[in-house]
């Protein structure tokens, strides 16, 4: 047994034994019978999830793993992908060329509005429709199998699994994506977007149709939170200058037309997903990876709100929080301090 088995090996040990996994449990019978939101149902595929699916997994940047309910659950990534195929943009071509292809300014138009900004002709960011085919269309690679695994090998270094396509998904957004088409041509009007567009709308629609289940959402997160390096594996999934680029747009455009309140409310950086994903990140702690399909209004489940909101008030994790937390992150986790309180 080598040296990272025997510390992943100690890290379940005591994840096992933590206030913190009572703590989830708890949160997770709170909310397990809330009944609010809607299935999506504009694929029929995503029509088929079960509402009572319900799942929690928060990674911590030392690689403790915490999860409840269904958390081993299959479900399309969606919309969650696109913060992270974002971040592989980033590393082809850098910062500055990026930005020049898709803007970072939040809107407040639909996420699938075939709009971009008046003066650059720009998509707004890469959280929306139009920016994220605009970023998908920058991956690397000769042909779309080759991008398509460069993408499916980027998603394995961050949750240190294999990944693969839900077929029917994908050929359902295929033959439903009119809109992403009409919003692709514009944009190579535009020359925000290569002419290869086809092939990247069929990357697009795959990269949204890959399968994970809310550990890996967890472990996303927790990748991000440890500045990039899986807290599990030890290997590398974005380049640590890259990080905060990603965060930040999560942050101010990652949860559709709720970003806004989002911040105020929860102010972790997150991406929420039509499949029932939410994966936020609490920078230089932590990682939450929640999975609920029934969605509200804008798109977000409900039950994973719920959760990310509890977990930011009860630990101090928003992004601006100075006030001392009614718990102390480290101590429910390690089970230390006032036993008392747990």
């Amino acid at each position: 047994m080598n040296t990272g088995d025997l510390h992943s090996l100690a890290s379940s040990i005591t994840a096992v034994a933590s206030p913190f996994r009572n703590y989830l449990s708890d949160l997770y019978e709170k909310y397990r019978l809330v009944d609010d939101g809607v299935v999506a149902d504009y694929i029929p595929e995503l029509a088929l999830a079960k509402p009572e699916w319900f799942g929690i997994c928060v990674v911590t940047k030392n690689g403790q793993v915490f999860d409840v309910g269904e958390c081993d659950q299959l479900f399309t990534i969606q919309s969650i992908s696109k913060a992270f195929v974002y971040g592989l943009a980033l590393e082809d071509h850098g910062r500055e060329y990026v930005n020049t292809k898709v803007s970072v300014e939040p809107t407040g138009e639909a996420f699938n509005a075939i709009v971009l900004d008046e003066k650059t002709n720009r998509p707004y960011n890469p959280m929306v429709n139009a920016g994220a085919i605009a970023t998908c269309d920058l991956i690397k690679g000769k042909g779309g199998t080759e991008r398509l695994k460069r993408i499916l090998d980027m998603f394995k270094r961050y949750t240190g699994r294999a990944h693969d396509i839900n077929v029917p998904v994908f050929l359902s957004e295929k033959a439903t994506g009119n809109r992403n088409r009409a919003m692709a041509y514009l944009m190579l009007n535009f020359d925000m977007v290569s002419e290869r567009v086809e092939e990247t709308l069929d990357l697009y629609f795959q990269q949204c149709s890959i399968l994970v289940n809310a550990r890996d959402l967890g472990m996303m997160a927790g990748t991000l939170a440890n500045g990039g390096i899986n807290p599990v594996t030890g290997e590398r999934a974005i380049d640590e200058r890259y990080v905060q680029d990603v965060i930040s747009v999560m942050l101010t455009c990652g949860m559709y037309d709720y970003s806004g309140e989002w911040t105020y409310r929860v102010g972790m950086p997150a991406k929420s997903g039509v499949g029932g994903g939410i994966t936020a990140v609490a920078p230089g702690k932590l990682g939450i990876g929640t999975f609920s399909p029934p969605l509200d209004s804008k798109g977000n489940s409900v039950r994973g709100i719920k959760i990310c909101e509890e977990l930011a008030k009860d630990f101090g994790l928003h992004l601006f929080n100075v006030a001392k937390p009614d718990r102390v992150l480290e101590d429910w986790i390690a089970g230390t301090g006032d036993a008392d309180t747990w």
